[in-house]
C-alpha cells in the first residue's frame, strides 16, 4: 500500500439513536491521508468531525464502511488488537488537558513514555516543548499554554503513528492558541507524525497540507494546501 493512502476513510456511515430519534452523523465519509500530512477536518459544531476523530480513534465504532491504517482495518480488529492500535499507533491532544494532578509535567509525560516500545528522549523532548525548567511543576503551577504543552507532551512521547488533536486550541486565548499551533507544526516537522486536527477555526486550515470540510456529516471539500503558511503567520 502506498503512503497516499496511510489512513483511509472509506465510505463510513455512524447513526445514533433508534426509531424517530435516530440521528445520522456520518453520512457516507470518504477521504484518504498520506503519512506524516498535519490534515484538519474542518467543520461547524455538529457537522460529525468529533464522532469522526473518535471511530478513527478506535473508541468508537462504525455502522458501516471501514477505516484503515496502513493497510489494517479496524473492523477487523478485537478488543485486545483495539487496544493494542491505540497504545501502538496513536497519541490524543484534547480541548481539556486531561493531565494527573499530583503528577509533575516530566512525570505526566512519561506516562505516556511507558506505553511504548520506541519511546522519544523525554529530556530533549521537554526541550523542544519549552518546558524544560518547568519540569518538577505540578499542573496547577502551569498556565493553560504549558498545560497543553505538557498534555501533547504526554501524546507524543510514545512517538505515534497518528496525533489526534480535538480543538487543542479551544480553551486558550489568541496568542497561546498559536503557540500551541507552532508547537504542533514543529512537532510534525521534527518527527513526521501523521497529524489529524479537528477545529472549526477556518484560518488553521491555512497551515495544514490537507483540509477536508465537513458539513452534514459529508465531506463537501477536500481540499490539498499548495501554498501553505507557517503557524506564526497564521490570523483570525
Amino acid at each position: 500500500m502506498s503512503d497516499e493512502k496511510f489512513l483511509e476513510v472509506s465510505n463510513v456511515f455512524k447513526s445514533y439513536g433508534e426509531g424517530e430519534s435516530r440521528q445520522e452523523v456520518l453520512r457516507g465519509m470518504d477521504f484518504s491521508v498520506a503519512k506524516g500530512e498535519f490534515c484538519v477536518l474542518l467543520g461547524p459544531s455538529g457537522s460529525g468531525k468529533s464522532t469522526l476523530l473518535n471511530i478513527i480513534g478506535g473508541i468508537d465504532s462504525a455502522d458501516d464502511g471501514f477505516i484503515s491504517i496502513g493497510g489494517d482495518k479496524l473492523r477487523d480488529m478485537d478488543e485486545k488488537a483495539l487496544t493494542q492500535y491505540r497504545r501502538k499507533h496513536l497519541g490524543y491532544v484534547f480541548q481539556l488537558y486531561n493531565l494527573i494532578p499530583n503528577l509533575t509535567v516530566k512525570e505526566n509525560i512519561e506516562v505516556g513514555a511507558y506505553l511504548s516500545d520506541k519511546a522519544l528522549d523525554i529530556d530533549e523532548l521537554l526541550k523542544t516543548l519549552g518546558l524544560y525548567e518547568h519540569r518538577h511543576k505540578l499542573p496547577n503551577q502551569l498556565s493553560g499554554g504549558q498545560q497543553q504543552r505538557t498534555s501533547i507532551g504526554r501524546a507524543i512521547v510514545k512517538n505515534p503513528d497518528i496525533l489526534l488533536c480535538d480543538e487543542p486550541t479551544g480553551a486558550l486565548d489568541y496568542n497561546t492558541s498559536k503557540e500551541i499551533l507552532k508547537l504542533i507544526e514543529d512537532v510534525n516537522k521534527k518527527y513526521g507524525n501523521t497529524i489529524i486536527m479537528v477545529t472549526h477555526n477556518e484560518a488553521i486550515s491555512n497551515m495544514a497540507d490537507h483540509t477536508i470540510k465537513l458539513r452534514d456529516g459529508k465531506v463537501r471539500k477536500n481540499i490539498v494546501n499548495e501554498n501553505k503558511v507557517s503557524a506564526s503567520e497564521l490570523d483570525w
